[in-house]
């Protein structure tokens, strides 16, 4: 086995063992990138020197007998929109093309900490917004597991480079589904935290009462151990909650006797596809014959969420761009006429379609007159999910949904039809309305595209949604399957 085949965890146990050092397994990361990025567009930028050079500083370190983190020498990507001191961070548009960040967020800080080895920015829908990274001003991404499908998005490059070998684990944010989605799409495993557990210092921001950052992986252990890493307080950030976080990673346990499964049947209805439903079941009662208990509940706002999810995001993304105007920093349009002109046509030429269409509808949802009729509106069905949701999570432990209403679709399919590309997000904005956290895993294959199943859980249940994960993960035998890429 080559050394970018191996888990996190498992190379982390390996450089703990010294069967093999940082730099070799960062060699073997870039190799892997050099082999196969050109079919699947993940990255942006690869920072090569650096990564070889943090991992010499790591091997270094061993050497001397110092204590070092499990994250120490394991090579990780990040997505573009996660500010990096030094390294561009683009945020896939043209109007950030040639921004380089004065400072790092939180989570970057807290990973050089961990003497993490940073390989490099990977692709992402501009600005976050988008379905299935086709909206990036550079590339479009690939699904390795398909090279002529999308891996989901908009944290397409953080889910297509651990599925393709590229990296063991990467970093992504989550506005409405999108580390959840391209998990589900790529076949890797991906988390969406609580709201508040993990510092948006530094998160290019989008929606943010929505946003978060999160972990993704290729397996379970791996997810928990980059999450414990980068959740807790951050004085940067006054959102994030002031509490104490175990080691999730050495606190996994897979026993489920008694556990509580709600299927909530709003999931399973018109849009979403039988292979998915299947899957899902069988996952469901191969969770049952371990001592779970399944149970049909009902979130009857679920239908509606969607419309609200946009409005709310959308109100948010126009408030947040509004700074991107050719005059602090960014793109700058070249031919104006006064200040006015100099704001249009930056933000007309600087601004793809997709972000465009949401900050005009965030704008009219929130002028005069329509505010109360959608904005309000909007606010109002958040409180009534999040009291739905709450009053779940009385009756169970868990709830089970899929991640994705079907698999991934082509490339250029949907890319037309907003309201179709929209659609794809119905299984998971709902999680991101109520602030609650929720963990995509791979629980089948329709061919060779991978189906992903959804568990959400209460505010900072990651643990019992891990341990969850964890229990399925090891009755399958695991889910570390990279595919062959030609």
């Amino acid at each position: 086995m080559e050394m970018y085949q191996y888990t996190a965890a498992e190379l982390s146990s390996m450089l703990k063992k010294k069967e093999c050092s940082a730099v070799e397994v960062t060699e073997s990361v870039l190799g892997r990138i050099h082999a196969v990025d050109d079919k699947v567009g993940a990255f942006i930028t690869v920072t090569e020197e650096l990564a070889l050079q943090k991992a010499k500083q790591v091997d270094e370190k061993r050497v001397a007998g110092e204590a070092l983190h499990d994250l120490a020498g394991i090579p990780i990507a990040v997505k573009d929109n996660i500010c990096t001191k030094g390294v561009g961070t683009t945020c896939a548009s043209k109007m950030l093309e040639n921004f380089v960040p004065p400072y790092s967020a939180t989570v970057i800080e807290k990973l050089e900490r961990c003497d993490y080895v940073p390989v490099g920015k990977v692709n992402m829908d501009e600005f976050a917004m988008g379905s299935s990274t086709e909206t990036s001003y550079f590339k479009k991404t690939r699904n390795p597991n398909d090279l002529d499908r999308v891996p989901g998005g908009s944290s397409g490059g953080s889910a297509a480079c651990v599925s393709a070998g590229e990296v063991p684990l990467s970093l992504g944010s989550d506005t409405g589904g999108s580390i959840r989605l391209p998990a589900s799409y790529c076949g890797v495993v991906g988390l969406k935290p609580t709201y508040s557990s993990v510092s948006r210092y530094g998160l290019v921001a989008f929606a943010s009462s929505l946003d978060q950052i999160g972990p993704l992986g290729r397996s379970v252990a791996d997810v928990a151990m980059l999450y414990s890493a980068i959740c807790g307080r951050d004085n940067h950030d006054a959102t994030s909650a002031v509490r104490e976080y175990p080691d999730f990673a050495a606190s996994l346990q897979a026993d489920l006797k008694g556990k509580v499964i709600g299927l909530p049947k709003e999931y399973f209805g018109h849009g979403v596809s039988d292979k998915v439903k299947d899957a899902i079941m069988k996952m469901a009662h191969d969770l049952e014959q371990q001592g779970a208990v399944l149970k049909e509940v009902t979130l009857p706002s679920t239908d509606y969420a969607l419309n609200a999810y946009y409005i709310i995001s959308s109100a948010e993304a126009s408030s947040n761009l509004a700074r991107f105007d050719g005059v602090k920093y960014g793109f700058r349009a070249k031919d104006y006429n006064g200040l006015v002109d100099l704001y249009e046509k930056t933000r007309s030429e600087g601004f793809g379609d997709e972000v465009k269409r949401r900050i005009m509808l965030g704008t009219f949802v929130l002028s005069s007159g329509y505010y109360d009729a959608y904005y309000k509106r909007a606010k109002l069905l958040q409180q009534k999910i999040t009291a739905e949701f709450h009053d779940a999570f009385e009756a169970c432990d868990v709830l089970l949904t899929p991640t994705a209403p079907d698999t991934a679709f082509k490339i250029g399919e949907n890319i037309g039809d907003p309201l179709k590309m929209y659609a794809t997000d119905i299984c998971t904005v709902t999680v991101n309305i109520a602030g609650l956290p929720a963990l995509s895993v791979p629980c089948g294959y329709d061919g060779a595209l991978p189906i992903g199943c959804q568990l959400i859980g209460a505010k900072f249940s990651e643990q019992n949604l891990l341990n969850t994960a964890f229990a399925y993960e090891q009755s399958v035998g695991g889910f570390n399957r990279i595919p062959q890429i030609r």
